[in-house]
């Protein structure tokens, strides 16, 4: 018997479950890394875009740009200047409030990923203790002297979905950890070019 028999074939139906529970897994996982990133996030040339109507004061051109370009930076920068009205303090508001809505919406996105490593383990103790319980009832019909062969093959089969819950949920909690730190860093440094942008608004900047 090899690895291939023990892990798809031997697992039973929970353990072929949890094989169809890695397969979304590996999706999410590809789709949240291709959408978590620094070009979706904080896009360079958006960046150098607005940078260069600030300098020539071309604030509705920033505004138009903003409105239409996807991004997180363009997206707290766009609710800020749609603030300017009021006043600087507001547009210091209206962007806090933007990141923090965006913020939360590509953490409550990536959420799954920490289901999914906290339930595989269940999933797969729960095929384990099944399992065990059938080997049980094994010793009770063989008047309780099995055969130590076939009691073994049934114990390690059943310890076999304890493994795939562990195979999934060990890479699913580490790439969430890393998108959790990634969307920190990038929401951070996205709000402080935010803050350079609008800080020509500030009272008393243009004197200083």
């Amino acid at each position: 018997m090899n690895w291939a028999e023990v892990l798809f074939i031997k697992c039973g139906p929970i353990g072929w479950l949890i094989w169809a529970l890695s397969v979304g897994t590996v999706s999410l996982i590809i789709k949240y890394l291709i959408d978590i990133r620094r070009t979706n996030i904080i896009p360079a040339d958006v960046r150098a875009r607005v940078g260069e109507f600030f300098e020539g004061k071309q604030y509705r051109d920033a505004i138009e740009l903003t409105a239409n370009e996807p991004s997180f930076f363009s997206y707290v920068l766009h609710a800020s200047l749609g603030e300017a009205a009021h006043g600087y303090g507001a547009m210091e508001r209206a962007m806090e409030e933007a990141a923090e809505e965006r913020t939360t919406t590509m953490l409550r996105q990536i959420e799954w990923l920490n289901v999914i490593g906290n339930v595989a383990p269940m999933m797969g103790l729960t095929g384990t203790v099944v399992g065990m319980i059938m080997c049980f009832f094994q010793i009770v019909a063989k008047g309780g002297t099995p055969n130590p062969a076939e009691l073994a093959d049934g114990i390690g089969t059943a310890l076999v979905t304890t493994l795939e819950g562990l195979m999934v949920a060990i890479p699913a909690l580490a790439v969430y950890a890393m998108l959790r730190n990634r969307i920190d860093s990038l929401s951070s440094e996205a709000i402080v070019a935010s803050q350079e942008l609008i800080s020509t608004f500030r009272p008393g900047a243009k004197k200083a």
